[in-house]
């Protein structure tokens, strides 16, 4: 399975990159800059075919690819004569315009955001129903032991039972609401609405961090009402006489109001153990004889939410939303880098990157096909976005650092000197290099505790 999952998500990293790439290729021919080749995949050319000046590749690795632009040779002959200038070549992207150059460099990342809103606006038009529960909660605290300062959420002042209406003005409509909000602003201040005893209440609530994923964290679980939706095929829960549809309403005599309060009483009882559900409207004893696994054997019933039913306008304008929304998110992530997060675990390689692709797909897949296809283009997206991102860091040997020289270079009216490019991307080339190490090097970690 793993390497099923690496091999789904090569191909689906494969896509942003080869986009990535288009982007670069069709602005180098709309500004004049020649394109020598242009490739799918890397290494070994297995096809080739030349039109208009450009040979147009196949190769043998086929994830990604490739731009090849004219001037490479020029500029390394420049290096080896140690000259003050590039020479000048008719199509060379050395002797382009730096304007023209910031349109070429620009217009990859751009293509990323381009399919970014392209994939997200395909999904929300397509529309899809989010298996998920209630916008209600219940504080970690009062079913977990907590050691140090209280969670988030007990110091906010939310309370078991209290329906999270808005976040920041935002309606939330269910807990993934709620999750994906708090999981994207960590550190960061948010008002919570709540309803309470049919009062509304403004509570602020600042997410943890946490260390290991850079995600936020308050401290509360979904209110999971106690009816079963299913019962594992030959598992004492369904020996026992449980079946879809009960709701469960006491353990040994203990009322139970969600899932979490059966668990905790379901780990202090001791078989067998006297359940009462109600089925059809009548209440039904229930023994368990054996020790019950609730996780294991017992699913619960969830909420589906369906999305709105946007038209081709709203949902272009819902992706454009969204991959704003992946935008602002990135950069915040940046900035936790710098606060306290574990790297080794926050930060993946290529490796860890193509398995999280694999893994979303495949798990979505053995929900349903629609499902599975959701899952890989939101993935896709959200890679997508974060290339665009981090593509444009003024990073020297990336898309944002050569930006820095054409606009130096158009401000002085003076190219650099050849052996200072040079050096000056060889900065930049070992700090990518160094962060790819470090970022391979967690994957390795990661996959070993697969």
């Amino acid at each position: 399975m793993m390497i099923l999952n690496i091999a789904i998500g090569l191909i689906g990293l494969g896509v942003v990159v080869f986009f990535h790439e288009l982007g670069h290729l069709i602005a180098a021919k709309s500004v004049g800059i020649e394109v020598q080749a242009f490739s799918l995949g890397w290494g070994r050319k297995l096809l080739g075919y030349t039109w208009k000046g450009t040979e147009y590749r196949i190769s043998v690795f086929p994830v990604g690819g490739y731009c090849k632009m004219k001037g490479e040779h020029g500029y390394a002959e420049a290096l080896e004569q140690d000259q003050d200038e590039i020479p000048h070549e008719p199509g060379s992207f050395f002797s382009a315009k730096p304007w023209r150059r910031i349109v070429t460099l620009l217009a990859g990342p751009l293509a990323n955001v381009v399919l970014a809103i392209l994939i997200l606006s395909i999904v929300w038009w397509a529309g899809f129903r989010i298996e998920t529960y209630e916008n209600r909660i219940v504080l970690a605290s009062d079913h977990t032991m907590q050691e140090g300062a209280p969670a988030p959420a007990d110091r906010a002042g939310l309370e078991t039972g209290d329906y999270v209406t808005h976040i920041n003005g935002r309606q939330v409509r269910s807990y993934s609401d709620l999750q994906q909000t708090v999981a994207q602003n960590a550190l960061t201040e948010l008002r919570f609405t709540v309803m309470r005893d049919g009062r509304q209440l403004d509570l602020t609530v600042t997410p943890e961090l946490v260390r290991e994923t850079g995600s936020g964290y308050i401290g509360v679980y979904p209110w999971v009402d106690p009816v079963l939706d299913a019962v594992e095929p030959g598992s004492a829960a369904l020996e026992a006489g449980l079946r879809p549809g009960d709701r469960l309403v006491s353990v040994n005599g203990h009322a139970i109001a969600h899932v979490w309060e059966f668990r905790d009483l379901m780990a202090q009882a001791e078989p067998p153990v006297v359940l009462e559900v109600v089925r059809e409207g009548e209440t039904v004893p229930v023994e368990v004889a054996v020790d019950l696994q609730p996780d294991e054997s017992l699913r619960f019933r969830t909420v589906t939410v369906p999305t709105p039913d946007y038209t081709v306008f709203q949902a272009v304008g819902r992706g454009t939303v969204e991959s704003y929304r992946i935008l602002m998110t990135s950069i915040r992530s940046l900035r936790l880098l710098f606060r306290g997060v574990d790297l080794t675990s926050a930060v993946a390689g290529p490796v860890r990157i193509s398995y999280f692709i694999g893994d979303v797909a495949t798990a979505g897949f053995r929900v349903g096909v629609a499902t599975g296809l959701r899952s890989l283009f939101n993935f896709l997206a959200l890679l997508s976005v974060v290339l665009f991102f981090m593509n444009l860091l003024p990073i020297p040997v990336l898309d944002g650092g050569q930006i820095i020289i054409a606009g130096v270079e158009w401000v002085r009216g003076k190219p650099p000197r050849p052996r200072t490019l040079y050096r000056y991307q060889l900065i930049g080339t070992m700090l990518v290099f160094a962060l790819l190490f470090f970022a391979l090097f967690g994957d390795v970690l990661f996959l070993a505790g697969r």
